[in-house]
C-alpha cells in the first residue's frame, strides 16, 4: 500500500490562552521547509528564508498581539529570536500599496526601529508625519493605535514585558516602579538607540554567542529607553508598598551585602516591619518577592564582573553570594543558558 501523502502546509497555527478576560485565539506563523520536520529546536532564525515555529507554551502573554497582527497582514517575518530574560526580537519586511494596521492593547511593550523605507507610513492620529530609516516608535502594552502602511518597509521590533521597567525603575532611577511606564511615542529620534538597534540586526542571532551579545545590547537599549521615554502614569493612586526611604534603604542594604546570606527576618529589621508585611509590601514596591529580587541582583552583579573583569570564577562566586564555583555555575547556566566561562568568552572579556 502506497504511503499517504501529507499535504504541504504554508502556515502553522498555535493556540494559546491569553490573560483573563480575553478570548482564546490562534497565532498563525509561516512554516518553512527547513522546520517542517518538527524537530528543529526553538532558537533564532537566520537571515535565510526560514521563519520561526513558536510553541504556545513559549509565547509570553501579550507577545502574540503584535506578532499576530503583523502575521495576519501582508508583513513577512524575516528573523526571530528569544533573547532570554523575557525579551524577544523580530525583523519584519512589508510591501503593500496601502493597508491599515491596528494595535489594541497588546499587553507587552514594543520598540520599533525603521531600517529601510516607511516614507509613506503614518499613524492616523498624526497625519503627515511619516517614517524613515532610524526613526523609532515606542508602543506601550496598554496603547491603541491605527496606522496607514504604504510602500516598502523593513523594520525591527524589540518586545519586552512591562516588568522590565519595574526593576529598572528601582535600580537605575530610584523611582517608585508602579508610577512609571513607557511613553507612547511615534517617530522620535535617538541616535544612540538607533545605532544599538542596527547592532542588534547585524548580530548572528542563530549562534549561542550571538544571542548572548544580542541580549546584552537589548538590555542597554532598555536602560536608555527607560531614561529617555519613561513617563509617570496618569491618574495612578498608589496603595500599599514601601515608602521611598524604606525602599531605598532596603535596596542599598541588599546591594552592600550580596556576598552574604540574607534572610527575610534580617530585611524586616532594616525596614522596621514584620516579616509578613515586608514580604507583601516588598513585592508591591520592587516588583518581585525578596528572594527573587536578591537572586536577580546576584546574577546581575555576576554578569557585570564576568563582562568587566578577569577575576577567577571562584572569586566572583564569593563576591555574589554563591556557595562555591559549582553552585555559581549551576545557577548562572540555569538563568542565562550558558556557563559563566561560556558567557565571558561570548561577551569578549
Amino acid at each position: 500500500m502506497r504511503p499517504r501523502r501529507r499535504p504541504r502546509l504554508s502556515k502553522v497555527a498555535h493556540f494559546f490562552t491569553p490573560p483573563s478576560g480575553q478570548k482564546r485565539r490562534a497565532v498563525y506563523w509561516p512554516l518553512s521547509p527547513s522546520s517542517s520536520n518538527g524537530n528543529a529546536p526553538l532558537a533564532a532564525v537566520n537571515a535565510r528564508s526560514s521563519v520561526p515555529v513558536i510553541s504556545a507554551a513559549d509565547t509570553p502573554f501579550g507577545l502574540q498581539s503584535v506578532c499576530h497582527t503583523l502575521a495576519s497582514s501582508n508583513a513577512h517575518l524575516d528573523r526571530f529570536a528569544w533573547l532570554g530574560d523575557g525579551l524577544a526580537i523580530a525583523l519584519w519586511t512589508r510591501d503593500t500599496k496601502e493597508d491599515e494596521t491596528v494595535y489594541e492593547r497588546p499587553g507587552h511593550h514594543t520598540l520599533s526601529c525603521y531600517l529601510d523605507g516607511g516614507y509613506r507610513t503614518e499613524r492616523q492620529k498624526m497625519p503627515g508625519h511619516y517614517g524613515a530609516p532610524s526613526r523609532l516608535c515606542a508602543l506601550p502594552g496598554d496603547h491603541e493605535s491605527r496606522w496607514w502602511v504604504r510602500g516598502h518597509m523593513h523594520f525591527m521590533h524589540l518586545y519586552f514585558r512591562p516588568e522590565h521597567f519595574t526593576r529598572r525603575a528601582v535600580q537605575e532611577l530610584d523611582r517608585e516602579p508602579r508610577e512609571l511606564t513607557l511613553a507612547d511615542r511615534t517617530y522620535f529620534e535617538d541616535p544612540r538607540i538607533a545605532s544599538l538597534c542596527q547592532s542588534l540586526v547585524n548580530e548572528e542571532w542563530q549562534s549561542p554567542d550571538g544571542l548572548l551579545r544580542t541580549n546584552e545590547t537589548a538590555h542597554e537599549v532598555l536602560s536608555l529607553l527607560l531614561r529617555g521615554q519613561g513617563v509617570r502614569r496618569a491618574n495612578v493612586a498608589l496603595k500599599g508598598g514601601l515608602s521611598a526611604a524604606t525602599r531605598r534603604r532596603l535596596r542599598d542594604y541588599i546591594d552592600s551585602r550580596l556576598a552574604q546570606p540574607l534572610t527575610l527576618g534580617e530585611l524586616s529589621g532594616v525596614a522596621a516591619l514584620s516579616e509578613f508585611h515586608l514580604a507583601r509590601m516588598f513585592r508591591e514596591s520592587f516588583g518581585l518577592p525578596p528572594a527573587a529580587w536578591i537572586a536577580r541582583q546576584r546574577l546581575d552583579r555576576a554578569r557585570t564582573l564576568l563582562r568587566t573583569t578577569t577575576l577567577p570564577l571562584a572569586q566572583i562566586a564569593a563576591q555574589c553570594g554563591y556557595a562555591n564555583a559549582s553552585h555559581f555555575s549551576h545557577r548562572f547556566r540555569e538563568a542565562v543558558g550558558v556557563t559563566p566561562s561560556g558567557y565571558r568568552q561570548a561577551i569578549g572579556v
